[in-house]
């Protein structure tokens, strides 16, 4: 039950708090008063669509905060989000800022958007002026029938196996097209294979065709300097090397040494020097000796290089490790094709269970639907005698289709409305008083097994006057005898009735307009109720302000 809502900066509302109680709570005001803002925040803070436009003009955010008392389904709900409950309530509140960011928060703690919506949905149902454009939809018609028989689980079979026979039924269409382009596959998929194989590739092959390329486009240099470096170490008989003057430099060191022993060290590492250029000189003439290269080598390495690169970029690959296992794939789908008759035979068995599994499931689901439809159709037209509709014959009609993801049913709510007339489509027939009724009934039906506490009209009377307001009211007192209701409206039939009247009223200044919200007295629901009545207030209209009130007090006491 919604005890509490606090909007602060929505549209023309600055900041209120209001109170609700159990029971049929009515507001009632001008038209532009801001009643639509009301469900509008209350809607914001259940995690419902909102923008940013919803604002006030000069502020920084829009905020508003909804306070429950739940029952135990949604406290079993909550906790399996780690939700506490302290007192038994649960407080919802959203912030919009002015550049459009929302932040939603349950019991003060920070929680995703699609929880709260998840919780919201378990808490309250609005019903506005545009649910009852459903009725004229007939998709929206299984949707009712669903909902009146409980349908949850077994749509949920059934969807499952709708999904999972399409999925198998699928693959069989594909292999079946397969079968078809099969001879054209294969000799594709051949052709591939001894195109790549032809090629003998090597994992690491293109790098070492890389390395090599660059050697060879670089060879002359490298053996020029390695003959220069071979000379300056070693020389020849012409020329004085760098082993020469080392090896005269320690020559004169090892005398030196004689008279003074601290220039045998450096005498040491000279020694070790020229051992090491004798192993570079010897490593470096065989390197040289050892080069080995034809000039027309560098044609291969490159047209070598120059096929990888084709066979990379005809099959789409980033490197030879990609072609190869890209030729591995096509050898098994060969053998996948040429074992193919026997793979469509096995999935055709698939294909025919999973369809008779469907079957059943639809079937389970149909036969749930005619009972509940049948059902629901003799509760709705008790529900709309009592609406003053009692002449009216009501009937859901239910044929066969094709298989879809909601079943194999087409569902359509067909009226007569007068004694005599044929069944036809509501779109056909009904008005839109008429159709608030229908809706009504419906809502009344549905809202007896729903886990909602409140239920919320906005302007459920779209259409109506005279006995069928009258007719309406009661219905909807009726039902907040045991949910609570909050009913905006323009009639005074459906205000009378209420426990509890609201008055949304705005004032304005040449800088702002303000909307505020009272809970109304008897005196004042006299006044209210008057004005609704007439154009102006008088002895008259509060007269029969005050006669409706009693009445609905007397009527109120036998709903009890």
């Amino acid at each position: 039950m919604l005890t509490e809502l606090q909007i602060k900066n929505v549209a023309i509302i600055d900041n209120i708090t209001i109170n609700f109680g159990a029971g049929f709570n009515v507001l009632t005001g001008e038209t532009g008063a801001g009643k639509s803002i009301l469900i509008d925040s209350i809607n914001m803070a259940l995690g419902g669509r909102t923008a940013k436009d919803l604002v006030r003009n000069g502020t920084e955010y829009a905020f508003s905060q909804a306070v429950f008392e739940v029952n135990e389904t949604v406290e079993k709900k909550l906790t399996e989000y780690d939700i506490e409950l302290e007192d038994n309530t649960l407080i919802l509140s959203r912030k919009i800022t002015a550049d459009g960011k929302s932040s939603c928060r349950i019991n003060g703690r920070t929680a995703p958007l699609s929880i709260v919506r998840e919780i919201g949905n378990m808490l309250l149902n609005i019903h506005g002026q545009l649910d009852n454009q459903a009725l004229l939809v007939s998709s929206k018609h299984r949707e009712f029938v669903d909902n009146f028989a409980g349908n949850k689980d077994i749509l949920a079979e059934y969807s499952n196996k709708y999904l999972e026979y399409s999925k198998v039924l699928k693959k069989f269409e594909e292999l079946q097209q397969s079968e078809t382009d099969k001879e054209h596959r294969i000799e594709l998929l051949k052709f591939q294979v001894n195109e790549i194989k032809s090629a003998s590739l090597r994992p690491g092959e293109e790098e070492e065709l890389i390395k090599r390329r660059e050697f060879l486009m670089n060879v002359e240099n490298i053996m020029s300097n390695a003959i220069e470096a071979h000379n300056a170490l070693y020389g020849d008989e012409m020329t004085k090397s760098a082993y020469d003057m080392l090896y005269d430099a320690n020559q004169s060191l090892e005398k030196a040494a004689e008279y003074d022993e601290k220039l045998s060290s450096y005498y040491d590492t000279i020694s070790s020097v020229l051992a090491d250029i004798d192993d570079v000189t010897r490593e470096l003439k065989s390197y040289i000796d050892g080069i080995d290269y034809e000039p027309e080598e560098i044609d291969i390495v490159q047209n070598r290089l120059a096929l990888i690169s084709d066979l990379k970029r005809k099959y789409n690959c980033l490197d030879i490790d990609s072609v190869l296992e890209y030729c591995n794939k096509c050898e098994e789908e060969i053998a996948e094709i040429e074992n193919l008759e026997n793979t469509i035979e096995a999935i055709k068995d698939d294909v025919k269970k999973s369809k008779d599994a469907l079957t059943a499931a639809a079937k389970k689901l149909t036969e749930t639907r005619i009972k509940a439809g049948e059902f629901l159709a003799e509760s709705i037209m008790r529900e709309l005698a009592e609406l003053d509709m009692n002449k009216v014959v009501f009937k859901v009609k239910i044929t066969e289709s094709d298989f879809t993801i909601s079943g194999c049913d087409d569902i359509e709510f067909l009226i007569s409305t007068n004694p005599g007339e044929n069944l036809k489509p509501l779109s056909k027939i009904a008005s839109g008083g008429e159709m608030s009724r229908i809706m009504l009934a419906i809502k009344s039906i549905l809202s007896k097994g729903d886990i909602v506490d409140t239920l919320i009209f906005d302007e459920i009377d779209t259409g109506v006057s005279g006995r069928a307001a009258q007719k309406i009211s009661e219905k909807i007192c009726k039902i907040s005898r045991t949910k609570q209701v909050l009913c905006i409206t323009h009639l005074a039939q459906i205000a009378s009735m209420g426990d509890f009247h609201y008055l949304i009223h705005k004032d304005s200044d040449e800088t702002k307009t303000r909307t505020f919200v009272n809970l109304l007295s008897t005196e004042e629901r006299k006044d209210e109720l008057s004005r609704i009545i007439g154009v102006s207030v008088t002895d008259t209209t509060l007269k029969a302000a005050e006669e409706m009130l009693q009445q609905a007090e007397n009527l109120k006491d036998s709903f009890i």
